[in-house]
């Protein structure tokens, strides 16, 4: 019982954080909506089926457990935004922090890149 409240408190809070980086160029919406639909396929059934049918994420998570692969484009765009938010940030945030938000997002850009490269759908 507590574990699948975990596991849905942990689908909720990620799927937070994507939808948050929709709109914050530090945080990269893909990883968080797979991890939300990971976190949602232990925790609840029907998060999960809503997260499959929705009309913007549904695609992202239904093509991820298919191919296991992630688009070219979305690959480029999420390590340009990353990219951006961190030189921003790092004019931004005071010296001693300034190189966090780079760390991290060097981190996700490295393991986006590592997973296979999906192939253009005609």
């Amino acid at each position: 019982m507590w574990l699948r409240v975990i596991w849905l408190l942990g689908g909720v809070l990620s799927l937070a954080l994507g939808i948050v980086g929709i709109f914050l160029p530090l945080l990269p919406t893909t990883p968080f909506v797979l991890l939300a639909a990971f976190c949602f396929a232990r925790g609840s059934s029907r998060c999960e089926r809503w997260l499959l049918q929705h009309r913007t994420f549904g695609p992202m998570v239904r093509d991820w457990r298919a191919n296991r692969a992630v688009p070219l484009r979305a690959k480029q765009l999420a390590s340009v935004m990353m990219a951006l938010g961190s030189v921003v940030a790092a004019f931004k945030l005071p010296l001693i922090w300034a190189w966090l938000p780079a760390a991290c997002c060097a981190c996700v850009a490295a393991w986006l890149w590592s997973l296979p490269t999906r192939a253009p759908s005609d």
